[in-house]
């Protein structure tokens, strides 16, 4: 006999084997929560839920909310039916410990709370000792673009990089080559700089370049400007978003030298510093110690000048570029008469002041008596407004710097 229709339609609303019914579902708030997070932000039951990007990784919370239930459940029957027989034992403990103090004397028992009080000012004391350092990356840990996590490691990084690349005295087998012709080169090489409109690492690493390169290879005179225009074209590539073409370092050197030549000598120089370019510069440590006196961009460029005026001179080549940084940023500071070196410059810089000052004093003297007057492209550049014509500011009196280094 075919069932009615009514018998039907009540067989069909039964739950079938292997799914669970309204009841079953609820029970799980876990999974509810996870479908809700998967559902998209166009469907009629609402957005996913919100997160910070770096934040609420885990689902540490997601126990905390089903711990938080479980709780009241197994915890608040117990302490009902508990809770006469815990004031009991409770009173009957205070009797008796109250017996027991009237038999012993007290036991050294205030003692204890005593040296709590001595110990939490210890540290407040020794914070008026130590002259406090300013973390200087904890204002961009939120900028992506500064990695502010790993710029301290990346300094110290670089610094340990300077003993690999000192320059020894080159100049003693360079039969052909002298200081005077350096000077000449690095002077056009300023110029190439600004006519490409290239960044100021750029023009600090082909210098290296060059230096490092005339270590290992004997170079004639005819050479040397082939030698400094491949340099900035490694440069621009290690330096640049968009680098010059080979083309252009043709043009600027009135075509003097063919498209081979100028490849040859690239490979020449990549292989003989074993393509390890990544030498530190000064420039880089000067922008980092700028940041940790805080100093203005007046003030950094005044500093910049004298560190570029370093370039022509071979006599500071073979310095480190941490502490030419820095002594350029001292007597920038001095200059202004901005104060001294202080306990965050001291941290972050590993130098102490009177490490800097006959570094200092040689700068001073370099930026007085102008001993390569023909030269002028660093001083042209930096008589600019852009610039904030530093290069027009008064030296200091040697007498009176020496005087200011005593006292800092």
């Amino acid at each position: 006999m075919p069932l009615t229709r009514n018998a039907k339609m009540v067989t069909t609303k039964q739950p079938r084997a292997g799914k669970m019914g309204p009841a079953a579902e609820n029970a799980n708030p876990e999974k509810e929560e996870s479908c809700q997070a998967k559902r998209s932000p166009s469907s009629p039951q609402g957005a996913p839920k919100k997160r910070s990007a770096f934040g609420d990784i885990t689902n540490s919370h997601k126990n905390q909310v089903v711990a938080s239930k479980k709780e009241p459940v197994k915890v608040a029957p117990n302490k009902a039916q508990r809770t006469h027989a815990a004031l009991g034992v409770a009173k009957n403990n205070e009797i008796n410990l109250k017996k027991s103090m009237k038999k012993s004397p007290p036991v050294e028992a205030p003692a204890e709370p005593k040296e709590d009080p001595v110990v939490v000012p210890r540290p407040l004391a020794l914070s008026h000792q130590v002259p406090a350092v300013e973390d200087i990356d904890k204002e961009q840990l939120g900028d992506p673009y500064a990695n502010a996590e790993y710029a301290k490691d990346i300094f110290e990084y670089m610094r340990g990089r300077e003993e690999k690349f000192i320059l020894p005295d080159y100049m003693e087998k360079q039969p052909d080559i002298s200081g005077d012709m350096r000077a000449i080169l690095v002077d056009w090489m300023v110029e190439v700089q600004e006519n490409f409109e290239l960044n100021h690492e750029t023009l600090y690493l082909a210098v290296k370049l060059v230096d490092h390169y005339l270590v290992e290879v004997v170079s004639m005179r005819d050479k040397l400007q082939l030698i400094g225009s491949t340099s900035i074209l490694i440069a621009s590539k290690f330096e640049e978003r968009c680098p010059p073409c080979v083309d252009d370092f043709l043009y600027i050197c009135d075509d003097a030298y063919k498209r081979e030549e100028l490849i040859a000598m690239e490979m020449s120089i990549l292989s003989t510093l074993k393509f390890d370019i990544n030498i530190p510069i000064p420039y880089r440590f000067l922008r980092r110690f700028a940041k940790c006196a805080r100093a203005t961009m007046e003030t950094l460029t005044l500093a910049r000048f004298l560190c570029e005026m370093t370039l022509q001179e071979y006599d500071y080549a073979r310095e480190s570029p941490s502490k030419l940084a820095a002594s350029c940023l001292l007597l920038a500071l001095t200059m202004k008469n901005l104060g001294g070196w202080t306990p965050t410059l001291e941290y972050y810089s590993g130098y102490r002041s009177q490490d800097l000052h006959p570094l200092v004093k040689r700068l001073n003297f370099l930026l007085t008596y102008q001993p390569r007057d023909k030269l002028k492209a660093v001083r042209t550049k930096y008589s600019h407004r852009v610039f904030f014509e530093v290069a027009k500011v008064t030296p200091m009196d040697m007498l009176k710097l020496e005087e200011i280094l005593k006292n800092c």
